[in-house]
């Protein structure tokens, strides 16, 4: 590692962590210039071990053999160590609640919808959500409970946004995605329909049935519809889609966040299948 020290939040090569919004991040038109911000000590060690780029690592001088320890051996890369003391780093957004560490890597290439299909059994497809932190969420659900893809509608927000990287504890790393082609969503149920999968979505209407109901355990591939955070999913998912389920619930309540409800569909339809 390349180790040195930062004086003062001036420093340009603070810039990513510091002074680019997460648009600039992307750098939409320059891909290979794209950067993703990694945090905590877990995620940057998962980055190194799935092959990330890591452009550089900010970290708490009290933590520098810490992280030597954590990532040797894990890349051959020589990685430019910015080390700086912890009054002045706690000045940097969001270094707080990474416990002294954070890091960033070139964006990964995207992947193709076909690739992410190709031999899954299990995917799940996202339709609107904004909210970065249930969309870390999901795929940190995901991940546990085995789910071999997710698919995200084209206005669904940015799984390597930094929250949603944080909050996936790095399983957005893991968990291979795709965003839909358009137009959406008949593009996405004609492809699956080809590859036999049965489509189910998520939602509260008239003809859902409960997620325990034993047919739902008989297809062969299953992708599952999860709405937004607000109004849930739109009339044309919920009219291309094969069957709706909803998880019963008790004391009156309507339906749980998206997220834990993800976490409860991928155990009832995924994970206890493969049992």
């Amino acid at each position: 590692m390349a180790i040195s020290r930062i004086k003062d939040l001036s420093d340009s090569r603070l810039d990513p962590y510091l002074r680019l919004s997460e648009r600039q991040l992307r750098s939409v038109l320059h891909p290979d210039e794209a950067l993703v911000i990694l945090e905590s000590l877990f995620v940057i060690k998962l980055a190194f071990e799935r092959g990330l780029d890591v452009v550089s690592v900010l970290v708490d001088e009290r933590h520098v053999d810490a992280l030597a320890s954590a990532v040797s051996g894990l890349g051959e890369k020589d990685v430019d160590v910015l080390v700086a003391d912890r009054g002045l780093l706690s000045q940097v957004t969001g270094f707080n609640v990474t416990r002294g560490y954070m890091a960033a890597a070139r964006r990964p290439a995207a992947r193709g919808l076909r690739d992410v299909l190709e031999g899954a059994r299990s995917v799940a497809v996202l339709e609107g959500l904004v909210d970065v932190s249930n969309l870390g969420a999901i795929f940190r659900n995901a991940a546990a409970l085995g789910v071999d893809g997710v698919v995200l509608a084209p206005e669904c927000a940015d799984p390597l946004n930094r929250r949603a990287v944080r909050v996936s504890m790095g399983n957005v790393f893991l968990v291979p995605w795709a965003v839909a082609p358009r137009p959406w969503p008949e593009a996405l149920l004609g492809e699956l329909r080809q590859r036999g999968f049965e489509t189910v979505a998520m939602a509260l209407d008239e003809r859902a049935m409960r997620m325990d109901d034993p047919s739902l355990r008989k297809s062969q591939g299953t992708a599952l519809f999860f709405g937004t955070e607000g109004t849930g999913l739109t009339r044309p998912v919920l009219d291309g889609v094969d069957r709706t389920v909803i998880i019963p619930m008790a004391r009156g309540v309507d339906s749980l966040n998206v997220a834990a409800s993800s976490a409860v569909a991928f155990w009832e339809l995924f994970a206890r299948r493969r049992g």
